[in-house]
């Protein structure tokens, strides 16, 4: 049995996401927590966006217990200008003690995210967010175009990690498939690491 972590930050898609990519790494028989990130943003903020922060209120946040309970890892975040958001930054910053301790060192680890417009960051936020990978001596695990609709999604994903244009209310049917496959292929490079 191999241990996943699906972490993320957010409230709408980036949710949905990490629920796929929990299920895909389900399908490959793996045991998966998914956790959130602590929200940081102004309670002003929150109320004058109306951020739906009850959507996640049944989620646990995450620990550093969580992280070294995994043998591999899913981080997702919206996109904030091409950059992962905020929250997923400040908890990052605090996992200076594993990186102290090698904890991480050498666990794959994979990445997705959503943004409200189709040029809006996909793809930088997710390079953003795997520096922490490199510092950590982590696998980064890619999709390259391991599926066919990796190649057809104009929304859905690309080699670097899923990915949903958020301007659409729901996950369609080709980004629920690269996000399942996304959870299966951390699944799997897990176990071979393990073996």
């Amino acid at each position: 049995m191999v241990n996943i972590l699906v972490l993320f930050y957010g409230y709408g898609s980036i949710v949905d996401l990490a629920k796929e990519i929990a299920k895909g790494a389900e399908e490959e028989g793996a045991e998966t927590r998914i956790r959130k990130v602590r929200e940081t943003l102004y309670p002003e903020l929150i109320q004058q966006f109306h951020i739906p922060v009850d959507n996640t209120k049944d989620i646990p946040e995450v620990t550093l217990d969580d992280l070294k309970w995994a043998d591999g890892i899913a981080i997702g975040s919206p996109t904030r200008y091409g950059n992962m958001a905020g929250g997923m930054k400040t908890f990052l910053d605090s996992t200076a003690p594993l990186w102290r301790n090698g904890d991480l060192y050498g666990k794959p680890v994979t990445f997705f995210t959503e943004a409200s417009t189709v040029h809006g960051g996909h793809e930088t936020t997710i390079l953003t967010m795997s520096t922490y990978a490199y510092h950590f001596g982590m696998i980064i695990v890619t999709l390259g175009y391991g599926i066919p609709e990796i190649s057809k999604s104009t929304t859905g994903g690309s080699p670097y990690g899923a990915s949903h244009l958020g301007s659409k209310k729901e996950l369609d049917e080709d980004e629920i498939k690269i996000a399942r496959f996304q959870g299966k292929r951390l699944a799997q490079v897990a176990k071979k690491l393990l073996s």
